[in-house]
């Protein structure tokens, strides 16, 4: 009995001295399962908050994505910023306006819409868009108003032209600019239709007759 128990007791020590088998940790996965590896965070704080002369600090979480040029619109940038030193009054402006909208509309002789309009029928429609009623020829029309002298020309002034060889006038037109001794002009050409012109070409200077100052004084 005494030497059965004392070899039961000898098996029971060599069993729990016997030397425990070793893990190798072979990832970081497994390290981590085991809590023997963390893995390092990030720092957050990437952001730097030094603050130069003139340039604003960025906070965290609201620096952009994408960087934006800021832009300081001036006058002078402003596509829609236009000069105006020629006291044009309001009135001769849209009255030139509404001239220009038929610029490129083909010739018709009696014409008087956008699908065709002739030289006097051009200038009465764009009077009469504004409650002034002129004779429909550009003879007729050359009798109405104050004949002025070459330097009076303003805008808004119609100008007459003798194209036919003859002494009558048969041509008109909208005076849209002056410059020192040129005269611009819109109106309606046979050739061309609705075109802007200058007293400076050959053929109008040419055939130059007369301006007459339909509107009175009021309106410039």
């Amino acid at each position: 009995m005494k030497n059965t128990v004392l070899i039961t007791f000898l098996l029971l020590f060599l069993v729990s001295c016997k030397p425990t088998t070793s893990v190798i940790v072979t990832s970081k996965e497994v390290a981590q399962k085991k809590g023997i590896y963390k893995a390092p965070q990030p720092n957050k704080a990437t952001v730097s908050t030094t603050k130069s002369a003139g340039s604003p600090s960025v906070k965290k979480g609201t620096e952009n994505t994408k960087s934006e040029k800021k832009h300081k619109i001036t006058d002078v940038e402003d596509t829609d910023f236009v000069a105006d030193n020629d006291n044009t009054s309001y009135f001769i402006k849209q009255l030139i306006n509404t001239a220009m909208q038929y610029n490129g509309v083909r010739y018709r002789g009696g014409g008087t819409t956008t699908a065709g309009m002739d030289c006097s029928g051009l200038v009465t429609t764009v009077f009469k868009t504004y409650d002034v009623s002129l004779p429909r020829s550009s003879n007729d029309m050359s009798k109405v108003g104050e004949k002025l002298n070459r330097n009076e020309i303003k805008k808004g002034d119609l100008v007459f032209f003798r194209t036919n060889g003859r002494s009558v006038i048969n041509h008109v037109g909208l005076v849209t600019e002056v410059k020192d001794d040129e005269i611009i002009f819109i109106h309606s050409s046979v050739q061309r239709g609705v075109i802007i012109s200058s007293t400076k070409e050959p053929y109008y200077q040419r055939t130059f007759a007369q301006a007459n100052r339909i509107l009175g004084e009021e309106y410039f």
